[in-house]
């Protein structure tokens, strides 16, 4: 369920802006996605986890708040996002 060191050094440098940006929006989106996309198979197999439940509704709420907020600012990086991520339509 957790993200491993070498992944998340991969989504990094995969969404990075500039080569020490580590904490743009564009990142943490990307590794709260593949956090999400982790805890949704999870809980697949294990319906009853409700704790793992929570989590992933926290996590899911944390990334829609970066996305309101990338969406204000610069509505170009978040059409870019999304659609790297594949999030919606």
């Amino acid at each position: 369920m957790s993200i491993t060191k070498e992944k998340k050094t991969q989504l990094i440098s995969e969404y990075q802006r500039s080569d020490d940006d580590t904490g743009s929006p564009e990142v943490q989106i990307a590794v709260l996605s593949h956090r999400i996309e982790n805890l949704t198979a999870h809980l697949k197999t294990h319906g009853k986890d409700h704790a793992s439940r929570r989590g992933l509704l926290m996590l899911v709420s944390r990334r829609r708040r970066l996305l309101d907020y990338l969406n204000q600012t610069d509505p170009e990086r978040y059409r870019e996002i999304i659609g790297r991520l594949g999030l919606r339509k």
